[in-house]
Order: C-alpha cells, then structure tokens, then sequence
C-alpha cells in the first residue's frame, strides 16, 4: 500500500535549526549560513523518510518559524508597516514573528495563537484594506526543486485558501469574502509552477474543517473550492484535515472534483461512521491511524480491524496529524528497554506505518504477533488508595466558601495593596550562567550546597531590585525551574522524563513534555523551601508559584490507558497539598498558572462541557477549594482564544486572572464586560515573546485601554507571561517602564 506522513519535525533530531536561528538573531551568522544549514537538515530528514519506507513524501512541511506565516508571505498577505521597512525578505518575515525595533523602524510582532488543540503556536496573519494578495515567494518551489535534484519526487504542503482565511485577521472594513477571487488565482499559480516543475500532487492542509461550521462558512469553502478546482492546472489535488472529524461537510467534500481526501480515524469521533456511509472509488482516502499527537506505540491489531471498517480499498497510510507535535525519535532515549519498547516519536511512526503496509500486503505474522505481546503486557498496577479517594469526592471537594464578594473584601483589608497594583507572571531571564549551573548540579559537578548558594543570590538580586523598581506583589524568579511541567513531574510519582524529547511550540521555542507513564501523586514538598525563602527577605507579598493540574496534563504526554479525567484528579489532588504546604509556610498569593487549559478543549462547541469542561474546571477547584478566605489565589493563561469560555474561566473562582493581551489587541476585555465577569484580572500590558522594548506611550496606552472596559479596582498591571526566555537588559528597561506607567495612572486615578 502507499503510505505518507501529513508533515515531519522541523528543529532537527539535536534543535539544530533551533541552535542555528538563535546565531543568526544574535548576528553571528549571515542569512547565507542559515538557509544553508535549513537547507541540510530538509535533506536529511527527507533521506530519512524515504529510507524508513514512506512512499510519498511531502515537501515545504519545513519552515524556519511557522508554516502559517510562510503561507502569508507567499501571498503577500503582509503589513504595510513591515512591507515599507528597508528589510531583506528574511528580516521581514523575522520582524512578524519576533517584532523589528532598530535603525530601520520600529514594529510590533503580529499576534500569536494555539494551533487548534495542539501546544503549538501560530502567527496570525492580517489582512488590511489595501492588501494585494500574489504570488510574493518561491519557498514552496524551492524546496520542491531541492528535493527534486536528490532524486525525490515530493508532494508540496500547503495551508489551504479556507483555513488561511479562517484563522487570519481582518482590518475594519474587510471581510474573508473579500479576498476569494485573488486568493483563489493565486493559488491556481502555484498549482500552475509547481505542476510545470514536475509536481503530480499537491496537499492543502485544511484542519478548520474539522470545527463547527455556520451556512456561512460552509458556503465560503464550497465557494472557493468550486472556483479553484476549476481548474487545478494539472495537478491531483488532495485535502487533508486532521484534529476532528468532518461531519458538517463530510458529503459536499464527496461531490468536490478532488483527488484525495485526508481524514483523522485518531480524533475523529465520527469519522469511521462517516466514511461507513461510502466512500467515492474515484478518489484517494488517505486514512490517519498512526496517532501524530502522543507518544505510545500504535496497537496494530486495533487499526488493522478499522481499516477493515472502511469501504474502500484505495487507501494511503497516513498519520492523523503532522509529526511535528511529537519528538524526533527514541533512539537518543536512556529508558529501560521495557519501557522504551511502549514509546514512538516520529521516526518510530514511520517504521509503524512500513509494518502495516507489511502486515495487510505481504502477511507479516511476526511483525503482529510481537506488537500483540507487548499490548498485552500489564504496564503499570493501580494505586488503590488514590483510586479511593478520587472516588469518594463529592461537590464539596470542589467549592470554596466563603464566596468570591466576601473573599475580595477580606483580601482586600488583608493584603492592603493600592489601586493597579503591579506584578510579574512568575519567571525572570534565566541567563547562561543559571542553566549551566543548574545543569552543572545535575551531573554531580556542583554541590548541593554550592548550588543553593547560587539560587538564594539569584532570588536576593531579584527581590532586592523588584523592590527598588517599585512591583507591589513580587515573585522569587524560579531559577531553580527548567520547565514549569517538568519541574512538577520531577516531583510526582508516575512521570518518566526523556532526555531529547522536544517538540516545537513556537518559533524556534522547543519543549520536552514528560510521559505519564503511572498514577500520580505528590513525593514531597516541591515550590516551599524557596517561596518560603523569597518571603523572608521581604515585608511585600511574594507569590507562590505553582503548575495547575489542567497544564500539567495538557502539557504531557498522557496515558491511554485511563481517561485523562482521571489522570487531571490525580495530578490535582497532588497540587493541592502544595498548596496547603504553601499556606502553612505563611505564602498569602499562589499563583496556579492554567496556561493550557484550553488545549484539550474539544474543537466543537457541542463537545465543550461534557466532554471537557465539566471536569476540567472543577479540578482546577478542588486544588484551592479549602485555603482560608485571606489567601488569594491567582491564575495566568497565555496565548489562546479565551472569548468564547469566558463563563467558565470565571467558574475557576480563582481571585485574580492574568491573561496574555497584548498580541491580541485586548480584544478579551469587551468579552470580560459583557459577561459581567467577576473575577480581578491582569490583561498582560506588553509582549514578552518578542525582544522589543515597549516604545514610550504603548503600555500608557493599553493600560487606559483596560481602565475603559474594566473597574479600576479590578485591575492588576502585568506582562503577558513569564519572562525566563528574555535578556536581562530588555526586561529590566521593560519592567521599570510597566511600573512608572502604572504609577502614572494610579495618580491620575487619585486626581
């Protein structure tokens, strides 16, 4: 059988292109080093499938930050401000992603969002009344070129026209519908290159298809596929979506004079009774059953008897999703082989799909028999006792008395902190020197005692400046923190940890998510010994900081064997005793940061609260549900879409929310009105993933942006995140500019 892949991790088997990028951001190499070095890690990856057995091999799935980015260049669907600055076309892509500040101008990044239910993040793009959309790159033939002169005939990747325009942002006065003819035409002329270059297919990733879609949107798609499949310049057309099923257009996808069409037998909850319905000989079903979001082995017994299910016989074997969400491959792993023998990364899925294709082609009994021992290998017990207690929870386990009104007053008289009072999100620049120490303890080179030496100068240094700058709530610095999951897990029973299992997350930011491998519970105390310290060197409140038991989960890799309902209980029930550890140590802020909370949401609304919500906010309740009144609790999310669950965040109870803001305009804060919401919030003021200094009169700005929408007594003055990927410079002048502003306005307020 044929078998694919829908996209492959970019940043390199060791983060080469990571590594690299970060050179060339800090002017120690050219663009000519760079592109060259992008240029090698293509080579080799593509050498890498094709000796793994895959048979089509797809092409432009690399991209030096994001692929929806590269897609708005290659239709000149950039800004104005970018457009006129005297930039090489590298330096304006950069600019968008990062933001631009230097002798050519000044221009914030563009806004930054989840990629559906995934941890990735991408650059929004924008469409402006005057923007021409053409054909303004040659990255997608390029990289088809190159792969074509090492002998590879690729299938091209694309973001397709519907989603593009789904997930863009419009100027006042446009509209999606706006931009469908020139779309479409520019589309047609990168069918039309590619097909005279020598390409035979091309893939246009369409995953919004998988969402609820209106009359409206529905029409949108049909309209622009109708025009452009008109005539496709040659060239077999393939959609794939992946991330949900297509139940809202699965039909009219059938009657579209398409070549294939990708569906997700992983995630897609009605996608084997869709296709049960039939499915068109004259097309390709290119079936994902290889899971491209987790890391465990494919149980080929179970995907064998789905593709038993599927009436047709003109079948690609291909992955649900791009591998891009899962690590490179176990091979540079140190696990016990009895562990290691349940995992694939991306390499790994390749060798899956190859043993499938064996196995229905050729009979491969040894291949099945051996994936069947391991599936019924028991893996891990039970802990009884947490089984016990999850159990016997009821809803008062969940509510926090007395109510949010009566609390805000007690914290109010206790905390007696002024109007907009200011704060961190929790992390400061963890330079060189504090990972190389870090890592140096780690391998035995420095002491324990030689190493919280090092940490307890750090937090002295912070403290002391945070005070003499001004924050009225102040935060320890977590310099002692590699990563706010892994740092947790490190701490629970049940977590496994891989040594180079990082995935992109955004741009060239890599994470390395932990591996739920059993039950978990709490070990020992985790944030204490240091909050603790912090608050002894300070008369002002220093926040406890801690990982909420929604993120912990969202950001791992979870089991399969139990629902992540349950495993969310367990991780909360262990934060909870945190918490209370914190309490007792005389902490009055904690801070438990939900940053993913909406990454697991389901992508259709009717999915939200059964599937999802009704247990994933209550278990962001039971962690604080028995602190006193006077403790205040706080909570950060970051980087999503939180508009439409606005109801929901605020049934967290939490008593302060801070959100990231200021990428996407504060466009939350007339959601945060109309909902009457409750709770005190933090609206970040400035964006901390982009190296720019905020420029004078921006954080004035949003700052009376957020006092026009929300009550003053309602609002706390903070960045949009942490700021452990920061340069010290950058965030001290940023931080002191976010304190004198707000003083500034809480004068103004006074007057």
């Amino acid at each position: 059988m044929v078998t694919t892949i829908i996209g492959f991790p970019r940043l390199g088997e060791f983060r080469e292109l990571k590594f690299t990028t970060e050179k060339y951001f800090r002017g120690e190499i050219g663009e000519a080093e760079l592109l060259e070095s992008a240029k090698t890690l293509r080579r080799k990856h593509w050498n890498l499938v094709k000796e793994a057995g895959i048979t089509e091999i797809p092409s432009n799935d690399f991209s030096h930050y994001d692929a929806v980015l590269d897609t708005a260049f290659l239709l000149n669907v950039v800004p104005q401000a970018v457009q006129s600055l005297d930039l090489t076309d590298l330096e304006r892509y950069f600019a968008l992603a990062r933001g631009y500040q230097g002798e050519k101008g000044d221009v914030r990044a563009l806004p930054m969002k989840k990629w559906f239910n995934t941890n990735y993040h991408y650059i929004v793009p924008k469409f402006e009344k005057d923007t021409q959309v053409k054909l303004a790159s040659n990255k997608i033939f390029d990289e088809f070129v190159e792969a074509r002169e090492r002998g590879l005939l690729t299938r091209p990747v694309l973001i397709g026209p519907f989603t593009f325009l789904q997930l863009a942002d419009y100027e006042v006065g446009t509209a999606p519908t706006d931009f469908v003819e020139s779309i479409v035409a520019t589309y047609q002329a990168v069918f039309e290159t590619l097909a005279n270059l020598g390409a035979k297919t091309i893939q246009l990733d369409e995953p919004s298809l998988v969402k609820d879609l209106t009359a409206k949107e529905k029409a949108l798609f049909l309209d622009i596929y109708e025009k452009l499949l008109a005539d496709k310049k040659g060239l077999s057309v393939l959609v794939q979506t992946y991330f949900g099923d297509v139940r809202d257009i699965y039909a009219d996808l059938l009657t579209l004079p398409i070549d294939g069409l990708g569906l997700d037998f992983v995630e897609g909850k009605k996608t084997l009774e869709l296709v049960s319905t039939g499915f068109p000989e004259d097309k390709v079903l290119y079936a994902g059953i290889v899971n491209g979001k987790n890391i465990w082995r494919n149980d080929y017994e179970k995907s064998l008897a789905l593709l038993k299910k599927i009436p047709t016989t003109n079948i690609v074997l291909n992955t649900s999703c791009s591998l891009l969400h899962v690590p490179f491959t176990t091979v540079n792993e140190e696990f016990e082989a009895s562990i290691l023998q349940h995992f694939s990364f991306a390499v790994e899925k390749l060798a899956e799909l190859r043993d499938l294709d064996t196995i229905l082609t050729e009979g491969g009994a040894d291949l099945l028999a051996r994936n069947k021992d391991l599936f019924r290998t028991e893996r891990v017990g039970t802990n009884q006792d947490l089984a016990a207690r999850i159990a016997g929870l009821t809803e008062a386990d969940y509510t926090r008395l007395p109510d949010f009104a009566e609390r805000e007053i007690i914290q109010a008289e206790r905390l007696k902190l002024p109007e907009l009072p200011t704060t961190t999100i929790g992390s400061f620049p963890q330079t060189e020197e504090v990972r190389a120490t870090r890592l140096a303890f780690r391998k035995g080179e420095v002491s324990a005692q030689a190493y919280d030496t090092f940490l307890a100068k750090q937090i002295d240094d912070w403290i002391e400046w945070q005070e003499e700058v001004g924050f009225d709530v102040l935060v320890h610095g977590e310099f002692e923190r590699n990563d706010m999951v892994e740092y947790f897990g490190q701490n629970l029973s049940g977590y496994l940890f891989s040594k180079n299992g990082w995935v992109q997350s955004y741009g060239m930011r890599g994470v390395k998510p932990p591996i739920i491998w059993s039950d978990v519970t709490r070990l020992q105390p985790i944030t204490v010994k240091w909050s603790s310290y912090a608050q002894s060197k300070t008369d002002k409140p220093v926040k406890g900081m801690l990982t909420g038991p929604v993120t912990i989960l969202n950001w791992s890799f979870p089991r399969e064997d139990i629902s992540i309902k349950e495993s969310t209980l367990q991780i909360a029930l262990a934060i909870k005793e945190e918490v209370l550890d914190l309490e007792t140590a005389g902490i009055k802020i904690i801070q438990i940061d939900e940053a993913a909370l909406r990454e697991k949401l389901p992508l259709r609304r009717s999915d939200w609260y059964e599937d999802y919500l009704d247990w994933a906010i209550p278990a962001f309740r039971l962690v604080h549900s028995t602190v006193a009144p006077d403790t205040q609790i706080h909570t950060h999310m970051c980087y999503s879409e939180f508009t439409d669950i606005i109801p929901a965040i605020d049934n967290m109870d939490a008593d302060v929310i801070s959100f990231e803001a200021s990428r996407s305009n504060l466009v939350i804060l007339d959601e945060l009105k109309a909902q009457n919401f409750q709770t005190q919030v933090g609206p970040g003021v400035y964006d901390i993933h982009s190296p720019r200094v905020p420029a004078d009169g921006e954080i004035d700005h949003t700052i009376e942006a957020i006092l026009a929408k929300v009550p003053r007594q309602k609002v706390w003055i903070n960045p949009d995140c942490g700021l452990k990927t920061r340069g010290i410079k950058e965030t001290r002048e940023s931080l002191i500019r976010l304190v004198e502003v707000a003083k500034l306005a809480r004068q103004a307020i006074t007057k």
